[in-house]
């Protein structure tokens, strides 16, 4: 009897946690069958992959999608996802208005619901009010972690005193989501520099000690509480080196960004487009970044895509927008440094598929496994692109990278088994659903 399946990708190199295999793939009502599929099988679609490699659905854990047409919403930045080859992406709470409480939470998931191209993971934003509710948010459908920002926030998202982190860790159990830039040591310092100072300012005042001086003290309270921290966008070789000593309570992300630009070239040749927090640093921070890569330090790659409007972006210093869109270009920019022998792409699924699938307690996601959702970025290793203004799908319409030339493209993605993404063109409508998590 002929087995029949919904789905099969035939001929193309399978990225598996054991290894690059060449097979074909079977997928029926969302999710794997077997990597085995017999010669004779048949599908309702089947996918022709022969000369590419195909990786378990990536995801960019790290957006910021904004709430505005203008610039980004979660119709746009899950499009610009899937043209860039990611099976799903988890989106940050300080939007307008920011996502501290279960009817602003819902309201978000109603709109997800009909808008996302792509699955999608909701962080929850811890704030001086919501604290006693953390532990019930945190459990809520969709919620990937709390996030707290620790600096570099504004208004009630800002949770700066060993106090009131203490008390965050005190409530609930999941691993929580940090930026870690000291608020204290930005405030004291904020006073030597003035407007009009040289864009590469930007790294002088949010120096390495301010990033450095936080996650120290995120690593005392976490100790202290046994609560699992996730430090994100770690920027500086002295935090990366320090937090090999918590391994048994912390969790690093390193951004695209700090693996990619260095200073001062990125102001010289971006000038604001180069401005971010935590900064762009110098080539040793960024070299320290592929090291930790290399050595398992780090756990998840991101993009922590910001867009701005223009407008924003091109205020002098220090009044001008932070923040850098990355969700399209992470995918292609990770597969250059394959290319360039700088990760493997078993290593580049682990950061951007099973990476955030430990860390952050994803069911059914993270490698090419029966039982598992028919997730896949098909990518041609062979194909050189140059990064276009024109195929930036955001609405702010820029791009740090454009006219950089990368080896190896994403040519279609799959999410549980329908094609949404094949050679530029995004497919049918949006069928994006929320990221289920481990309680």
């Amino acid at each position: 009897m002929t087995a029949f399946y919904d789905l099969i990708i035939r001929g193309g190199t399978l990225v598996l946690p054991w290894g690059l295999v060449q097979a074909d793939v079977a997928a029926t009502g969302g999710r794997i069958v077997t990597l085995a599929p017999t010669a004779g099988a048949e599908a309702a679609e089947v996918v022709n992959a022969t000369g590419l490699h195909v990786l378990p659905g990536l995801i960019d854990a790290h957006t910021h999608l904004r709430d505005s047409p203008e610039v980004e919403n979660i119709s746009t930045g899950t499009r610009a996802a899937v043209l860039g080859g990611l099976a799903a992406v988890f989106d940050m709470p300080n939007g307008n208005p920011s996502i501290t409480t279960r009817a602003l939470l819902d309201a978000k998931k109603d709109l997800a619901a009909t808008s996302a191209w792509c699955d999608l993971g909701l962080y929850v934003g811890a704030a001086r009010t919501n604290i006693p509710d953390l532990a019930t948010l945190e459990q809520e459908a969709g919620v990937s972690a709390v996030k707290v920002f620790a600096g570099s926030s504004t208004g009630d998202l800002l949770i700066e005193s060993d106090e009131l982190l203490e008390a965050v860790m005190r409530s609930g159990r999941r691993r929580i989501a940090y930026h870690s830039e000291d608020e204290y040591r930005l405030r004291e310092r904020k006073h030597l520099f003035h407007e009009g100072m040289p864009y590469a300012s930007h790294m002088e005042w949010r120096d390495v000690e301010a990033a450095f001086l936080g996650t120290r003290r995120l690593m005392a309270l976490a100790r202290k509480t046994g609560r699992p921290a996730h430090i994100l966008h770690v920027s500086t070789a002295e935090e990366l080196d320090y937090l090999a000593d918590y391994r048994d309570i912390a969790t690093v992300e390193v951004l695209l960004n700090h693996l990619t630009q260095w200073a001062p070239d990125a102001y010289d040749r971006l000038g604001p487009y180069a401005v971010m927090n935590p900064p762009i640093r110098d080539k040793r921070h960024m070299e320290a970044a592929w090291a930790a890569v290399r050595d398992g330090m780090v756990d998840v790659v991101g993009s922590d895509h910001a867009p701005h409007a223009r407008a924003a972006k091109e205020r002098p210093w220090p009044l001008c927008a932070a923040g850098l869109t990355g969700v399209q270009t992470i995918v292609p920019l990770m597969l250059d440094h394959v290319s360039a022998g700088r990760l493997s792409l078993q290593r580049l699924a682990d950061l951007m598929c099973a990476g955030p699938a430990r860390v952050y307690g994803i069911r059914g996601k993270g490698r090419i496994a029966r039982g598992y959702d028919a997730d896949f970025t098909l990518v041609d290793m062979a194909k050189s692109r140059t990064i276009e203004e024109s195929w930036i799908a955001s609405p702010c319409g820029w791009s740090p990278f454009v006219g950089t030339t990368v080896q190896g493209w994403p040519v279609a993605t799959i999410i549980r088994g329908q094609a949404v993404m094949r050679e530029d063109e995004v497919l049918g409508a949006p069928r994006g659903q929320l990221v289920r998590f481990a309680a």
